[in-house]
């Protein structure tokens, strides 16, 4: 798989603005997370994880109780998973996947970002089977170690890198639970610098110039939508 799973850039809080829009989106995939799977990380596995997610891109504390507390509440928004697909500038593919209350203005505003960019927003399916839904890990340990411990805990590993000591572990995203406590009980103290299940691109379309910038314009325009929680592509540039 290569580290093709680095080609998602990260939305960077360079201003005030664009932090509230980074804690908001984590506010609101902490909420759904507890909401769905219950408010005690430790039962919740992927909330856990968000909480630690959030938490290394320094989202403050109020932010994230305050969400936890709106899904013990019950109440709230009823926000719902929509994921949609297409091709992006040079014909690259494009994953959007988003959290809403209100499906119908969030196709709107992604179809709209297409329309910007003189792209095309696909049907479902249109482009995601050229992408592995994958759990990802990568952490600071031994390769065979690593190996060892996933196998004995029966995870489908897809492949496993090592650079320098730093270990990369993709799996199916079915696994990622079976995947993350293997390895938390194989390496105490485990710090892992990736946790994450992303859509990995099979193939990379290489882009420059003109293009380039037109593919950038288009990821600012699809994440500043409040409802956009990532964005995941094949673009190489």
């Amino acid at each position: 798989m290569g580290r093709a799973f680095q080609n998602r850039k990260e939305s960077m809080a360079k201003t005030s603005d664009q932090k509230a829009k980074v804690y908001s989106k984590y506010g609101r995939e902490i909420y759904v997370c507890a909401k769905s799977g219950g408010v005690d990380p430790n039962g919740n596995l992927a909330l856990r994880s968000m909480i630690d997610r959030a938490k290394k891109d320094q989202v403050p504390s109020h932010v994230i109780d305050k969400a936890l507390d709106k899904a013990k509440g019950g109440g709230g928004e009823d926000f719902d998973t929509a994921r949609y697909e297409g091709y992006g500038p040079g014909s690259t593919m494009v994953i959007v996947d988003c959290l809403s209350d209100n499906p119908n203005r969030t196709f709107g505003d992604v179809r709209s970002c297409f329309n910007k960019v003189k792209a095309k927003i696909g049907t479902q399916g249109s482009v995601s089977h050229m992408f592995d839904h994958s759990a990802i890990f990568s952490f600071s340990g031994d390769e065979e170690e690593s190996l060892e411990a996933l196998m004995m805990a029966d995870v489908d590993v897809t492949d496993i890198e090592n650079e320098e000591g730093k270990i990369t572990v993709f799996a199916p995203h079915t696994d990622y639970g079976k995947a993350k406590s293997a390895l938390t009980d194989a390496f105490e103290g485990i710090e892992f610098d990736v946790d994450e299940i992303q859509f990995v691109p099979q193939n990379m379309t290489q882009i420059d110039g003109e293009t380039a910038e037109q593919f950038e314009r288009f990821l600012d325009l699809l994440n500043d939508l409040d409802d956009v929680q990532n964005v995941y592509h094949n673009a190489e540039y």
